[in-house]
């Protein structure tokens, strides 16, 4: 089973109104320094997003796997985790 992250939809739907907040500055034609503020501060949203998730992956399946003492299962975890982090860089 996997974890419930409905704790993360308040913060993805402030992200949501804040994308169509840039949508409207862009068709406004504002200031570009004010829109590239705005995609800024939705990147962080964003990245707080991400951490709050990986770190449930971590605290549950991840554990999970090491509770379990499931080698196979414990190294595709480790596995998927490295392929995201290098996927980011």
């Amino acid at each position: 089973m996997h974890p419930d992250y409905s704790d993360q939809l308040p913060g993805l739907n402030r992200i949501e109104g804040q994308v169509k907040g840039i949508k409207r500055m862009i068709e406004g034609h504002r200031y570009c320094v004010d829109i590239l503020t705005q995609v800024k501060a939705v990147k962080a949203a964003l990245h707080k997003v991400e951490q709050e998730i990986l770190k449930k992956h971590i605290q549950h399946c991840l554990k999970n796997a090491v509770v379990a003492k499931n080698e196979m299962e414990i190294q595709e975890k480790i596995d998927e985790l490295m392929k995201l982090l290098i996927k980011q860089n």
